[in-house]
């Protein structure tokens, strides 16, 4: 289920709802960013709790798949969850990075992301 948030700004953003999907490969990432492109979208904040176990282990390379794919489609995209348990040292280096860019953020709320994603 997708939420569409209309802002003040040219930029329509989608909202991915908890519990309605399971993103485990680049195959289901690429689906939604299908489904939502189609609708003239080009920014999603997805929950990261819909993505699998294996996202979250850098060492697997799904993160770095999955990611990559929205710098290639020109599409940004919010991460929102709270990431105060992920312990690595490079899970925390990843997201201060991403943070400082422009195409991938990790926030803790839809706020932070539809003001993220809003610019």
């Amino acid at each position: 289920m997708i939420r569409y948030h209309n802002l003040a700004t040219p930029y329509p953003v989608a909202e991915v709802l908890k519990g309605s999907v399971s993103i485990a490969s680049v195959s289901d990432i690429l689906d939604i960013m299908g489904d939502i492109g189609s609708q003239g979208c080009s920014r999603i904040i997805i929950y990261s709790e819909s993505f699998s176990r294996d996202f979250f282990d850098l060492r697997t390379g799904v993160a770095g798949e999955i990611l990559q794919k929205f710098s290639n489609y020109r599409m940004r995209l919010a991460v929102v969850g709270d990431f105060s348990d992920l312990r690595s040292k490079s899970w925390r280096d990843f997201i201060r990075e991403s943070n400082r860019g422009y195409t991938v953020n990790f926030l803790s709320s839809v706020g932070e992301a539809l003001h993220a994603l809003g610019k």
